[in-house]
């Protein structure tokens, strides 16, 4: 019998993005002396999740990201920031994998938020395919979000309430309760949602 092949090496990970977080999370809870137990008791994030976002498994979403830094007391800016973050001029290329918080088919969100930039606002791209949907559950209390049609049609879904947005068409409404973009048209939305968050 020939000798097995073994498997091929698992690939580095390459995402920036869930690289800075993981290495960043871990750095700070290990300068704060807290267990995986006392970070999950803190952000109502998983242990699990916690252990698999320092291991560079998982990327965090924005809102599970906002929970860790509101634990350890410090603004999404500051959980990310590294010593080296550019503080004049810094540009955002399209292809920039760490800028890109979803990527798939049908569903692509693109930040256009400087990830090092003290905010309380946040700004994306989003495109959707047809018959795709984006649906969140409730943010922060006081979160609200600000939605610009830049090509397609869309139904916004608030709660109990509903619209109907077309090319240049713009909506805000409430994000701490449940909420959905549609996209209702036969071609791809693409649209620029704001995120704000009341200030605590």
């Amino acid at each position: 019998m020939p000798p097995r092949t073994p498997p091929p090496a698992t690939p580095p990970d390459t995402d920036p993005f869930r690289q800075l977080v993981s290495q960043r999370v871990a750095q700070l809870r290990r300068q704060r002396r807290w267990t995986l137990e006392q970070l999950a008791a803190a952000s109502g994030v998983s242990r699990s999740m916690l252990s698999q976002i320092e291991r560079g498994r998982a990327s965090p979403t924005i809102a599970v990201a906002h929970r860790i830094a509101q634990a350890m007391e410090l603004s999404l800016a500051e959980l990310v920031q590294t010593p080296d973050a550019p503080s004049s001029l810094q540009v955002i290329r399209a292809d920039d994998r760490a800028y890109h918080y979803r990527s798939e088919p049908g569903c692509r969100i693109r930040t256009l938020s400087p990830l090092h930039l003290e905010k309380d606002v946040e700004f994306y791209e989003l495109s959707l395919g047809p018959g795709k949907a984006l649906r969140s559950a409730p943010h922060f209390q006081g979160t609200r979000e600000f939605l610009t049609i830049q090509k397609g049609r869309a139904r916004i879904v608030c709660g109990r309430q509903t619209s109907d947005l077309r090319r240049g068409d713009s909506a805000h409404y409430r994000a701490d309760v449940e909420h959905a973009i549609e996209n209702i048209g036969p071609s791809d939305l693409l649209a620029f949602l704001i995120v704000t968050y009341a200030s605590s």
